[in-house]
């Protein structure tokens, strides 16, 4: 199931900001990458599992640890998403040429919606007309791709209130996440909202798949806040390995809460969260599984920094162009492996768990072939330029 860089010094063709530090005009931040990377992959695995065969038929040791590891992804893309607007924008949003990043991001935005809207179609393409419709229309919400429609609409809103967010004292900042959080518990209890889709797109819904506007927030919160101390204390190894450590404790806390709150035995629940009870809306236990695991993933991918990213290349190639990665692996999911070879409800888990680590590989020789087409497409021009202008 769904779990999430824009390619400018301001932004990229995808779904999230790039992690390049916009105040110091320092490099890229690899460890950014490297995060998204994680959850790039680790959705690929849940996508190319599930998209083959179903979670009953998982063998125990593919339902727990496998794929309960994999809820770690949304929540992980949710707060590399505030991460990276943290680090390339928010610096920024006094400059005079805001506007220009700020329209940038909004366009971005709008070329996710468009990709939400064609892989959506892939995906629900054998289900037939009426549902593909009524997920162009809002009335109903596709799966794998939904993530992708969280982003488009967050990238036409957030960008204008980054300035605001710049400009907040730092007591507010902080409890933001908190205070959103309480806002959305008291906004899905307490409003009646005459249109189903519309209360899943703000706050999310029991009976419709979707990401909440609002109830995703606090991640995105938390992401920004992680991202303004990553900008400063980047540089030094020392003051990095301390926001590593105190990120990868908190994690631990949360896993450590959930432990206790599940009971035992352990095996049952988690076999639940792999099956998304508690995903939509978001729930205690697979909230606290979700983002406790993400940001250990986090702390171990600061840790390491752009060392680790250039160790773990095909991770950190990955998470730089995340929605080039979510075309290119529903795509083989749906129309190869689905409809040109037939594999749907046809192969064993482990074959499928194969084709998924497979398709990672795919996926990152995918997006550095993309790259090196456009550099030299790039360099192409301006050699072009040259000449003429000489």
């Amino acid at each position: 199931m769904p779990a999430d860089s824009l390619a400018t010094p301001a932004a990229a063709p995808a779904s999230i900001p790039v992690a390049r530090p916009a105040a110091t005009g320092g490099g890229r931040i690899g460890s950014i990458d490297l995060a998204r990377g994680l959850a790039v992959c680790l959705m690929i695995v849940s996508h190319g599992t599930n998209g083959l065969m179903p979670y009953a038929d998982f063998p125990d040791w593919g339902q727990v640890p496998i794929h309960a590891l994999t809820k770690f992804s949304s929540s992980l893309f949710f707060m590399v998403f505030g991460i990276a607007l943290a680090v390339a924008f928010v610096p920024k949003t006094d400059a005079p040429d805001w506007p220009k990043r700020r329209n940038h991001l909004v366009r971005r935005g709008l070329l996710v919606l468009l990709w939400y809207k064609l892989l959506t179609v892939v995906e629900l393409w054998d289900r037939g007309r009426e549902a593909v419709v009524d997920a162009l229309l809002y009335r109903s919400f596709p799966s794998f791709v939904e993530i992708l429609g969280f982003y488009a609409i967050a990238l036409l809103w957030i960008p204008w209130l980054l300035p605001l967010w710049a400009r907040t004292p730092a007591v507010l900042r902080w409890a933001s996440p908190l205070l959103v959080g309480g806002l959305w518990w008291w906004v899905s209890g307490h409003v009646d909202f005459d249109s189903q889709p519309l209360r899943a797109v703000l706050v999310e819904d029991h009976e419709l798949y979707t990401w909440g506007q609002l109830s995703r927030l606090p991640l995105v919160l938390l992401g920004l806040l992680v991202g303004g101390l990553l900008l400063r204390w980047n540089q030094d190894p020392r003051t990095r390995l301390l926001l590593a450590g105190g990120i990868a404790v908190a994690g631990l806390l949360l896993l450590a809460a959930f432990a206790h709150l599940a009971g035992e035995p352990l095996r049952p629940v988690l076999v639940e969260v792999g099956r998304n009870h508690g995903k939509h809306p978001p729930g205690l236990l697979f909230s606290l599984f979700s983002v406790g695991g993400a940001l250990v993933l986090l702390g171990l991918s600061v840790t390491g920094g752009n060392l680790l990213a250039r160790w773990l290349k095909p991770l950190a190639v990955v998470g730089s162009d995340s929605l080039m990665a979510f075309i290119v692996h529903i795509s083989v999911i749906f129309l190869l492996l689905r409809s040109v070879l037939g594999y749907y409800q046809a192969v064993s888990y482990e074959y499928a768990l194969l084709l998924s680590g497979g398709l990672v590989v795919v996926t990152a020789a995918w997006i550095a072939l993309w790259k090196a087409m456009r550099t030299r497409i790039r360099q192409a021009r301006a050699q072009d330029g040259d000449g003429r202008a000489a």
